[in-house]
């Protein structure tokens, strides 16, 4: 995979002399005292003037931070110092003070936002402090800098400002050519005098118009021959037809190729910058296929390059498709830009050397926004007078009391009912449907087994509903001579696409519980479900099979109960003081301000150059786990070449706003993920390696990660198990607690909570970790990655238990759900933070992500790339809401009050006494009740 280069902004140095009594001096530190004596308080003068604050004017803005609401975040002082003042709630302004310079201001540096021919609005809204009687000059000016031409500035427009009131400062500008550097700041007040900034509004109305109707390659269908496009590392070509006439465009005259390929990479390419704009999601659509080279199918990717001002680089992947020498087909994909880009180019590539990459047309728009889905149709079955049918199994003929009606052999393998199997449920069954009659004791025996996937069948197509999660539950044994163990499955074929209803390993002659789930979100034409597995001549035997839809409202209602009884804890607060006497019958109310619960999310370092994103990610989680830049193929990409600039910077984000951090990964056992130099490695270097990266990671962030996953993925791969030996993965575990003793050390795995993985099966899962502390590895915790489809609640549960005897901590460390539905996808994602808040060895959830286009897997975001919040997050939301407690009521006559809340922090208000008194306490985990005085 291509290595994303990312990049923050570092600290600016003073800016260049513009006349002869500007001196260079350094760069004004920032102070941080909000109640400065020089802050004058202009609230009374506020007003929103000519400012718009509505959503789409601060969406079209291109100053980060324009209302200081991040305080001096993106902003300099120039040769000054500046802080931020909170006069009121959700009103800020920046205080630019210690001027000993007119030219002296805050600045901006705007590079990659603006480009030549648009004009440009400036408004601000801004004011003056200190030793002045009547008014003073605001100016906006542009510093434009050049390569190889001097540096010149450009006016925009002033205003005279009255001491203590707010004005309004407008301009417009237009840039005739595009600079290497563009910096925006205020200026102009004389020495001595400070300049306060409410807020910023750089504008374009008529870029904002084009980047939302129009596309923005130029000569997208080649009318204008090859201008505006290029060959990236090959040439490119025009043609109206190729092949002997075989090849003609798809539409319009025109069709380019990028020939002369000599890598992968190579392809055509068109630089848009200026024409996209950062924090808009853009949909790419191309019309491509191959050519040559004896290749008559190949990958076709859309790529993104860009570079910011300070020359780094990123990689952004839009959209891949399986293109062919025969058709053109449709590539489409999109894609949104975080940070301020100097340069943008987009580009195809993908097919091996020697193979022409065609191209019919590109367009590059403004995605439209999807609206939002709506609630899913169910419909009520009239015969049971439900809405729907829960419980009720669409299988026909289960119990086989009519032999083997409705069942057919998939394959020439022989179908017999015999007796002898259970007559229970399954467990899980058990824990969904609740008391049920008892099973026939019948199971169907499947002989004559000559291929892995033969096996009993039957057709449920008229019998499923759309949006419905479906519990598959079942008996399953095999017969003897299996050399080991076996796998058996329950499959659906749907419209012939495989669909997994569970898997379970079977080891011996005993009956197992196979569990699983789907479910369909587009109308088939056929479905069929079916059992198999064993190797051939195995017989199969099935007894009971279930197939049913949930309850998942029911399975709420236990949770919430479940949740009281686990989560919360009785609390007395215990009132004393002078007063303390007359305050029996005082009325007190109890608010929680945070819920201790860990909730976390993904980050990667392209995230936090978006301002939406980052406000987003502090308000409503207090974990975090970095999604690339702690893995070694990111911190050593070459041997030797270290990269830990990427994880410092979100870490000092999440410092900054007291987040906590999950160390991901230090190793990644499965083969794919380690990279190329580490694999070329001899025993002894690779052994050398291991050792380097433990201390090169432990010891630069020793103290700072709370928990690290040591060895990623140990059930699903074996890379350094293959070639250091069995004792190496302890021996990461021992060496990570001597360097980081503070960090808790974590197994990390997938599919170990689904029943659709016989690799990581609970079983599986607590026979490693059992045998890594054999080895005295210090495992401290157990992480369950929980990608997952489908999910129901007593299969996770289950899994939950299972691992919960080892007496560790349990996380969900990468969950994320998928639907095209954002309704089902919220009832996934509630089902999943239900069951692990619910259950006691549950100790913390990290979601994998929650930003369109910044998920693993589509479908599962809890924002849209632009910020809106969509009904998965909504859920979030509400979730986070009921888990925050709130009490009210009265003092009794032993001066205490009581109240039954969840762990967190907590603030008290006593309403009628002397005066309204507030204050704050802490509530931690515990059984019995907490007593916390309250002293007056």
């Amino acid at each position: 995979m291509r290595k994303l280069l990312i990049w923050c902004f570092k600290g600016r140095v003073s800016p260049t002399n513009r006349s002869q009594s500007k001196s260079q001096g350094s760069m004004g530190e920032t102070m941080e005292d909000p109640s400065a004596d020089n802050a004058e308080n202009l609230n009374s003068e506020r007003s929103d003037g000519n400012m718009n604050n509505s959503r789409g004017s601060v969406a079209s803005n291109i100053i980060v931070n324009h209302d200081f609401s991040r305080g001096l975040d993106s902003w300099h002082p120039n040769c000054c110092h500046a802080f931020v003042v909170s006069a009121e709630p959700g009103r800020n302004h920046a205080v630019v003070t210690n001027r000993k310079e007119h030219w002296q201001g805050l600045e901006q540096d705007i590079s990659g936002k603006v480009s030549a021919g648009p004009t440009y609005s400036v408004s601000a809204r801004v004011g003056i402090s200190g030793p002045i009687q009547s008014s003073a000059v605001v100016t906006a000016t542009l510093k434009l800098e050049f390569h190889h031409s001097p540096t010149t500035y450009m006016f925009i427009g002033k205003s005279s400002v009255s001491k203590d009131k707010w004005e309004t400062l407008e301009g417009k500008f237009q840039l005739s050519t595009l600079p290497d550097r563009v910096i925006f700041y205020l200026e102009g007040p004389s020495p001595g005098i400070d300049l306060l900034i409410e807020s910023i509004v750089i504008a374009c109305p008529s870029m904002i118009r084009s980047v939302v109707n129009e596309n923005i390659i130029l000569n997208p269908k080649f009318e204008d021959g090859l201008n505006n496009w290029s060959g990236r590392g090959c040439k490119i070509a025009l043609h109206d037809s190729m092949g002997d006439g075989k090849i003609m465009p798809m539409s319009g005259k025109f069709f380019a190729s990028a020939t002369e390929r000599t890598q992968s990479w190579n392809g055509i390419q068109q630089e848009i910058s200026g024409r996209v704009q950062r924090k808009l999601a853009y949909e790419v659509t191309a019309v491509v296929r191959i050519f040559g080279n004896n290749v008559s199918s190949s990958d076709v990717r859309a790529t993104l390059w860009v570079q910011t001002p300070d020359s780094r680089e990123q990689y952004i992947g839009i959209a891949n498709s399986q293109a062919t020498d025969k058709d053109w087909v449709q590539l489409q994909g999109k894609f949104l830009i975080n940070a301020s880009p100097s340069k943008v180019v987009v580009y195809l590539e993908g097919p091996p050397p020697g193979t022409d990459i065609l191209l019919n047309s590109l367009v590059v728009k403004h995605a439209e926004k999807v609206p939002p889905s709506p609630p899913p149709f169910i419909e009520v079955d009239f015969l049971l007078l439900q809405n729907p049918a829960f419980g009720v199994n669409i299988v026909t003929n289960s119990s086989l009391y009519e032999g083997t009606n409705q069942w057919f052999p998939l394959g020439s393998c022989t179908l017999s009912v015999q007796m002898g199997s259970p007559h229970i449920l399954p467990p899980m069954a058990r824990d969904s449907l609740g008391a049920h009659k008892p099973l026939s004791g019948r199971y169907i025996l499947v002989t004559n087994r000559t291929q892995t996937w033969m096996g009993p069948a039957q057709m449920i197509t008229d019998k499923l509903q759309l949006y419905l999660t479906y519990q598959v539950s079942a008996w399953v044994r095999i017969g003897s001579g299996a050399s080991g163990p076996q796998n058996v499955s329950v499959a659906l074929s749907v419209d012939n696409q495989w669909v997994n209803g569970g898997q379970v390993e079977i080891n011996g002659d005993t009956w197992h519980e196979i569990a699983g789930s789907f479910r369909i979100e587009k109308k088939p034409d056929k479905v069929m479900v079916y059992v198999q597995g064993p190797v051939s001549g195995v017989d199969v035997m099935l007894a009971g099979l279930q197939i049913f839809p949930v309850d998942r409202q029911a399975r709420f209602r236990y949770l919430k109960r479940q949740t009281d009884k686990i989560r919360k804890r009785d609390v007395i607060l215990k009132f004393s003081g002078s007063d303390s006497s007359s305050l029996v019958g005082t009325f007190v109310k109890v608010r929680q301000t945070q819920n201790s619960f860990p909730i976390g999310a993904c980050v990667n370092r392209t995230n936090i150059d978006n301002e939406d994103f980052v406000d987003f990610f502090v308000k409503h989680f207090n974990w975090s786990v970095f999604g690339n830049e702690l893995k070694w193929y990111w911190t050593e990409p070459q041997q030797g070449n270290l990269n830990y600039k990427d994880a410092d910077d979100i870490l000092t984000l999440c410092q900054n706003h007291n987040i906590e951090a999950r160390g991901h990964c230090i190793f990644w056992e499965v083969d794919d993920a380690v990279q190329s130099w580490v694999k070329s490695l001899s025993t002894d270097d690779l052994r050398t390696a291991v050792q380097n990266r433990l201390n090169g990671l432990l010891t630069r962030y020793k103290g700072k990660f709370k928990h690290y996953d040591v060895n990623n993925e140990m059930l699903h791969g074996s890379f350094f198990e293959g070639h250091l030996g069995k004792d190496i993965r302890a021996n990461m575990f021992k060496t990570a607690n001597q360097l980081d003793p503070t960090a808790t050390l974590f197994v990390n795995d997938y599919h170990v909570e689904d029943g659709c993985d016989t690799r990581s099966s609970p079983e599986k899962y607590i026979e490693q970790i059992l045998d890594l502390q054999e080895q005295g590895a210090p495992v401290g915790g157990i992480g369950i990655q929980g990608h997952i489809d489908s999910p129901v609640g007593p299969i996770v549960c289950s899994a939950l238990d299972k691992l919960g005897i080892l007496g560790l901590p349990i996380w969900f460390t990468e969950l994320d759900v998928s639907s095209i539905n954002e309704y089902i996808r919220g009832d996934d994602l509630e089902v999943m933070l239900r069951e692990a808040f619910a259950h006691p060895a549950v100790e913390g959830v990290m979601l994998w992500g929650f930003w369109e286009l910044f998920m693993s897997r589509e479908n599962s975001h809890l924002v849209n790339a632009e910020g809106d919040v969509n009904e998965t997050g909504r859920r979030l939301l509400s979730l986070k809401q009921e888990w925050t407690s709130r009490a009210h009521g009265h003092i009794d006559e032993e001066g205490q009050f009581e109240f039954r809340g969840f762990p967190g922090s907590y603030e008290v208000e006593i309403v009628g006494f002397s005066k309204k008194v507030s204050k704050t306490f802490v509530v931690d985990t515990g059984e019995s009740p907490l007593v916390v005085p309250v002293n007056l």
